[in-house]
């Protein structure tokens, strides 16, 4: 298994932003983003979830290429079954979108997984929950606070990143669409690494439009 630091090193975080993708639950459709070459893959593991995926094809996972990083998503999972499904489909990281501890953060990033923590943020306190879980995770996720988990399409203020003073590096989550390629430009938060697409790229839930993503991820790196 690769170490933390190893997989820092393979991403190289100083380069441009990075684009995690996530909700896969389909073949064809799978190949069809790994083609697009994201810096990650995300794979919801929550069964509540409509992009919840009863099945995956290992083999498929197996062949994505090792420098597009697979992540589960998991949501109040006890740790055991992360690790048997992290095992099964030979997963580098864990997004942990539920009130999981900083204990269970720190023991998973300990054993070399990536670990991303998401937080649902609707103002400017909401920030604060990230106090206890600086050093426990290596990304922070920031998405906007919902009665559900994840894939609302809905976003919150963005201007309110401002006042995240934490140390930790983050992505923005929800609501990104291909319309805000610009706005998202002209954000200059030194800790922001990426964004995580979802919903708004989608034909259906877990069937991701292809050729909108392309066209984000030109929009975004040129």
């Amino acid at each position: 298994m690769e170490t933390n630091n190893n997989l820092n090193a393979t991403l190289g975080f100083r380069d441009s932003l990075k684009i995690k993708i996530c909700g896969m639950k389909f073949p064809d459709n799978i190949q069809a983003v790994t083609d697009l070459k994201p810096d990650f893959l995300g794979f919801i593991f929550y069964p509540k979830s409509p992009r919840y995926p009863e099945t995956l094809d290992i083999d498929l996972l197996l062949n994505i290429p090792r420098n597009i990083l697979k992540i589960g998503v998991f949501v109040n999972e006890t740790q055991d079954n992360i690790l048997e499904t992290v095992k099964k489909y030979s997963l580098q990281g864990v997004q942990l979108h539920g009130s999981e501890s900083e204990e269970l953060c720190y023991t998973l990033k300990s054993l070399g997984f990536l670990v991303f923590k998401a937080f649902p943020i609707a103002d400017a306190t909401d920030f604060k929950a990230t106090e206890n879980y600086e050093g426990a995770c290596d990304f922070f996720l920031f998405d906007t606070k919902t009665p559900t988990h994840g894939g609302s399409g809905v976003k919150f203020d963005w201007s309110i990143l401002s006042s995240y003073q934490g140390d930790t590096r983050f992505l923005l989550s929800g609501g990104i669409s291909v319309e805000d390629v610009e706005i998202i430009k002209l954000i200059n938060h030194p800790k922001m690494i990426g964004v995580d697409l979802n919903s708004r790229f989608e034909i259906s839930p877990g069937m991701k439009d292809s050729t909108l993503l392309a066209e984000f991820i030109t929009a975004i790196k040129s």
